[in-house]
C-alpha cells in the first residue's frame, strides 16, 4: 500500500511542479578528502586491499558523511535523494575484494 501511495504521490507533485534530483554525490565525496583510515572504519581496519576510493563502502563505514551529504542536498531544495551506491555489484566490488558485502553496502 505505501508503495503505491508514494509512486501516486510522486506522480501528482510530477504533474505540479518539475522535481530536483540530488546532485553530484560522487564531487562531494571527494570534497571531503578522506583518507584510506576513513574509508577502512574500525570494520574492515584489517581488510587486505587498499579502500581508498570505495566510495559505496561509506555506507557502512562513515555512513554520517553520507547522511550530511543528503542534508546537503534537501537543503539545496532536492526532492529526490539517490542511494550511495555507484558500484555496489559483486563484479564491481570485486575490486576492493569486497563482492561478499555487496547486499550490506
Amino acid at each position: 500500500m505505501s508503495g503505491e501511495r508514494t509512486r501516486l504521490d510522486l506522480e501528482q507533485a510530477l504533474s505540479e511542479r518539475i522535481l530536483v534530483l540530488d546532485g553530484a554525490m560522487g564531487t562531494m565525496i571527494q570534497a571531503l578528502s578522506l583518507d584510506e583510515a576513513m574509508f577502512r572504519g574500525e570494520e574492515f581496519a584489517g581488510h587486505p586491499a587498499a579502500l581508498d576510493g570505495c566510495n559505496d563502502l561509506l555506507c557502512l563505514t562513515f555512513p554520517e558523511a553520507i547522511e550530511k551529504i543528503h542534508d546537503e542536498f534537501l537543503d539545496a531544495g532536492a526532492d529526490i535523494l539517490e542511494t550511495n551506491t555507484f558500484n555496489s555489484t559483486s563484479i564491481s566490488m570485486a575490486d576492493y575484494q569486497l563482492q561478499d558485502r555487496v547486499f550490506d553496502i
